[in-house]
């Protein structure tokens, strides 16, 4: 058996919490407030928001328990080899994988998007081409690869300037929404009687929080990063679930905030109704001036760094797992002479990224939208795999991890837990999914993940046979750092068998 390679233990508590925070707040909290509110009114994104945060929190429980037993890079795509094999595993570490590398490109998209309304004498240069109704210029094809390089060139030299720099950027971004919102709420050209209605008229309450709480696994998307940098804590795992719950608690209050600076300027269905590209920009310079923009600017700055930085972290984990797996080609498996990082994975993540650019907004909105599924799929995995790990009673038999005392995981409570996650996951993919849902992926999302599906059984057909002859001891050993099933045969019956459970 291979030397099995690991990362080093450099990451800290605080940056951890950063990571996850970082991850959670884009572009979105400072962009979308009003196509929020269009659908449910300020009450309602509130309301919906905070719904989705604790569905979160419980989906969370799962990797709280998870982390603490497997801390070790790939996250779901290691509960997803514990609890269904060598099979689930690459599907779940399949979609993430695109789920994550999307998203870092769809952050530095957004600091084009940006440059278009704060500084278009830069960005829009050398008009080349138009693409989905986008109009791509050079300028903003430079300023986002720039970032995608300039992130890559930070994760390359090492956790500990990530982690720092992860931590800097997210106390800024605090500091800069809870500046601004305090700022439009005490000015006196502001009132929030301009909140009013709370709800969005004309349709139930309920069908416009379902609307926005459908949302929750993009919004929050970022907590589930915490797993993929397990194996680099410098502290105890089981701190890893206190670190996420408070991630996803400032996450709920900062989109909360931003929902109430952009609604307190003016009525909000005034504003909703003029359909301004950014709405939230309009109101914030129309009464603070150029100092609201400023603040406004550094924080969706800080937003997009955060958020850049933060996936670049869990994709390149995710893939380093993936191939000291053999699911992907070795080389993703090794780590940098000098920084030893998963560099990699940070290199084809930032290769893969500076194609996007070229391909317009639109484009890459689709694909992360179809993304969202993917990582919703991880969550279930998640659930499910905790699910297994526990028992309702002695008479039931919970997942063996390889620790003693595994049969003993009597927990109730635990186990019902992890299976509302379950349902919320479910959830969350039927209102992704069926046609008839306020929040179902458009057809080009659709396509590009029947795409992305045909793609991962071609190349799964393709390793197929290489990757099935891994005796399981020693995929066990790769993926957890253990074997799983102590003295188990190593027969292709016993490597092939799923686990069971027997409630």
């Amino acid at each position: 058996m291979e030397r099995r390679v690991e990362l080093e233990k450099s990451f800290k508590p605080s940056w951890i919490w950063a990571i996850a925070l970082g991850s959670a707040i884009g572009w979105g909290c400072f962009i979308l407030p009003t196509d929020w509110m269009a659908k449910a009114g300020p009450l309602g994104v509130i309301i919906g928001l905070i719904l989705g945060g604790l569905i979160m929190m419980l989906i969370a429980v799962s990797y709280g328990i998870l982390i603490e037993k497997l801390p070790v890079s790939g996250g779901e795509f290691a509960y997803a080899y514990v609890g269904f094999g060598r099979t689930h595993a690459y599907i779940c570490g399949w979609f993430l994988t695109l789920g994550y590398i999307s998203i870092v490109a769809l952050n530095a998209s957004a600091l084009a998007l940006l440059g278009k309304f704060v500084i278009p004498s830069i960005t829009n240069v050398v008009f080349l081409y138009e693409t989905n109704g986008w109009q791509v210029y050079l300028g903003e094809v430079l300023i986002a690869s720039i970032a995608i390089i300039l992130f890559a060139y930070f994760n390359v030299k090492g956790s500990s300037l990530s982690g720092q720099i992860q931590f800097i950027f997210c106390v800024i971004l605090i500091a800069g929404v809870l500046l601004l919102t305090i700022s439009m709420l005490l000015n006196p050209n502001t009132s929030l009687d301009n909140l009013k209605p709370l709800m969005k008229p004309g349709i139930p309450a309920i069908t416009g929080i379902l609307a926005i709480l459908a949302i929750a696994p993009w919004a929050y998307v970022g907590f589930d990063n915490v797993p993929q940098a397990a194996e680099e804590f410098n502290f105890p795992p089981k701190k890893a679930f206190s670190l996420i719950i408070y991630s996803l608690i400032f996450a709920a209050i900062l989109y909360s905030f931003m929902v109430i600076a952009t609604a307190v300027a003016n009525p909000w269905q005034q504003l909703v109704e003029g359909k301004p590209i950014w709405g939230t920009a309009d109101v914030v310079s129309n009464t603070l001036g150029i100092a609201g923009m400023i603040m406004l600017c550094i924080s969706l700055l800080m937003g997009v760094f955060t958020g850049l930085n933060g996936f670049y972290v869990s994709s390149s984990r995710l893939m380093f797992a993936m191939g000291r797996a053999k699911i992907l080609p070795a080389a993703f498996g090794k780590l940098h002479p000098k920084y030893k990082t998963p560099y990699v994975g940070i290199i084809f993540t930032a290769v893969f990224c500076l194609f996007a650019p070229w391909f317009g907004r639109p484009a890459l909105l689709w694909v992360v939208d179809m993304s969202a599924t993917g990582v919703t799929i991880a969550y279930l995995y998640t659930c499910c795999t905790a699910y297994k790990l526990f028992k309702w009673n002695e008479n039931g038999k919970s997942l063996d991890i390889g620790e003693e005392n595994s049969n003993g995981l009597v927990s109730p409570l635990k186990k019902f837990i992890c299976l509302i996650g379950i349902i919320s996951s479910i959830s969350f993919l039927g209102l992704l999914l069926i046609p008839s849902s306020p929040s179902s992926l458009g057809t080009p999302s659709l396509i590009a993940l029947v795409v992305w599906s045909v793609l991962g059984l071609f190349f799964y057909l393709l390793k197929r046979k290489e990757y099935q002859q891994i005796p399981k001891e020693t995929l066990d050993f790769y993926i957890t750092g253990k074997t799983l099933s102590t003295g188990r045969s190593t027969s292709k019956s016993s490597r092939e068998t799923p686990i069971n459970i027997e409630i």
